[in-house]
């Protein structure tokens, strides 16, 4: 059964998010209401504790969902994740990922965003993966440039334009369950991931700051290793050496990839 004070927790942690998102100075610098302060800064670091500390609290029966996958829609084609859509407000959005046994989340990236995922049930396996550290195009006539990532504007270039290749950091290869602590991206560490349902359905809570947004630069762009190796095997000895530099190849969204929608059956959250 949810608990008492279900409704008071998740939206506290709305409200927590907004707090520890909103652009500083942004509200009456002399009330608590203020902004989340400088990213790093003191009250940055300060707000962004209390917001993973109320996360961690969050179980599944209190946004009222059982374990499953997505629900079914018409058609024969099923979506593997489906979406619950809880809030959006400039700063953040916040909302619930169900994925399918077996599902997987492809790896992409969060560009000059930071997030939390919170697991509600079921097991994922996450892989992290720094910044991009550089980039090297590869030309018609089969050169190559090497060029800084670093506060790059995401291209404009038509698609025919040559794949980019990545070199960046693989930070984590592990196991995310209900009783694990949130796990963090930052606009450089973490910033992509992959994430795979193992040994059944499972669920997410997601928290975006800020939220996707193509029109200031804020698309999702989705990676593969260069080397064809996949990060949907399982976490073996294999990943001890971690972090390690590893080259990723940009590609489209994968052809059996998307995400459809079902409503959020949760207590209602004003941010």
């Amino acid at each position: 059964m949810p608990r008492d004070n279900m409704a008071s927790l998740i939206q506290r942690v709305a409200r927590q998010a907004r707090q520890t998102f909103r652009p500083p100075g942004a509200g009456n610098s002399n009330s608590s209401n203020s902004g989340g302060g400088a990213p790093g800064g003191p009250r940055f670091v300060e707000n962004l504790h209390r917001l993973r500390q109320l996360l961690d609290e969050v179980r599944a029966e209190d946004l009222r969902l059982a374990p499953r996958g997505p629900s079914a829609v018409p058609g024969p084609v099923q979506p593997p994740v489906s979406y619950m859509h809880i809030c959006e407000t400039e700063s953040f959005s916040m909302g619930v990922f169900v994925l399918r046994a077996g599902a997987c989340i492809p790896l992409h990236d969060h560009p000059d965003m930071n997030g939390l995922l919170k697991v509600l049930y079921g097991t994922l396996r996450i892989a992290c993966f720094d910044t991009p550290l550089a980039t090297a195009t590869t030309a018609d006539g089969g050169g190559e440039r090497e060029e800084s990532a670093s506060g790059s504007a995401p291209s404009t270039a038509p698609r025919s334009r040559a794949p980019r290749r990545h070199r960046a950091l693989l930070r984590s290869h592990q196991l995310y369950t209900p009783a694990s602590p949130p796990c963090l991206l930052s606009p450089e560490t973490d910033n992509l991931h992959q994430i795979d349902a193992v040994d059944g359905p499972a669920a997410f809570l997601d928290i975006l700051a800020p939220p996707y947004d193509p029109e200031h630069g804020r698309d999702c762009h989705y990676y593969r290793l260069l080397d064809g190796r996949s990060l949907s095997l399982p976490v073996t000895a294999d990943h001890r050496d971690l972090p390690k530099e590893v080259w990723l190849l940009e590609t489209s969204q994968a052809a059996d990839f998307w995400c459809g929608s079902e409503p959020y059956p949760g207590p209602r959250v004003s941010p």
